[in-house]
């Protein structure tokens, strides 16, 4: 599916949209998103990295499935399913993830360097 057809559609199946492989144990799924906002399955294999990185969006994930080390500006904390984070703007992030995990994320405004 293109991402494109995605932004005129407001009820998504999963199964139509394909995981993008974004390599050593990390694939996501831009499932919705307009010019204000976007959600993104961002499915890990235990041991894999996202990587400590900081952009001008705001970010929220939630811990859908598996274990997470979060590591947010100077602070770690283990998060487990059922748990969230909350990114600031321009504050560095990341996870390591302990055991097969999946990240529900969302995004304001949309991430334009995801399409």
């Amino acid at each position: 599916m293109n991402f494109k057809d995605l932004t005129s559609k407001t009820l998504i199946t999963d199964s139509d949209i394909d995981w993008e492989v974004l390599g050593n144990g990390v694939r996501r799924k831009i499932m919705v998103y307009d010019d204000s906002l976007m959600l993104v399955k961002v499915e890990f294999e235990k041991g894999a990295i996202g990587s400590v990185h900081n952009h001008p969006h705001l970010q929220l994930s939630y811990v859908a499935k598996g274990s997470f080390e979060v590591s947010m500006g100077e602070e770690k904390k283990i998060l487990n399913e059922g748990d969230v984070f909350f990114a600031p703007t321009m504050v560095f992030h990341g996870v390591v993830c302990l055991e097969n995990g999946l990240l529900i994320d969302v995004f304001n405004p949309h991430r334009e360097d995801f399409l």
